[in-house]
């Protein structure tokens, strides 16, 4: 089996930054994550979205589920950015 590619933190969360690509649509990004119950979550189609609270101070990222037509799947998932594993097919590395 072939190793995946790897993708450093921070670049992914510079790509987890932008939110519309220039023509305005909304960036779709895979993501796979460790929720604190210890399930792992994975989205193949998210989006970036807001929090009810400061996500810089709690390290946390907001992430939606969509569909193929970009509708939303489901409700909006507090991400902690030390618990992403894989994003868009790169495992993460420190």
């Amino acid at each position: 089996m072939e190793p995946k590619p790897l993708i450093r933190r921070y670049e992914a969360l510079k790509e987890f930054q932008v939110k519309e690509d220039p023509d305005g649509n909304q960036v779709v990004f895979s993501i796979k994550f460790i929720k604190k119950s210890g399930e792992l979550v994975f989205y193949p189609r998210a989006v970036a979205s807001g929090l009810r609270f400061n996500m810089s101070d709690k390290r946390m990222r907001g992430v939606l589920p969509v569909d193929k037509d970009n509708k939303a799947n489901g409700h909006v998932t507090p991400v902690h950015i030390d618990s992403i594993i894989e994003w868009n097919g790169k495992q993460l590395k420190l």
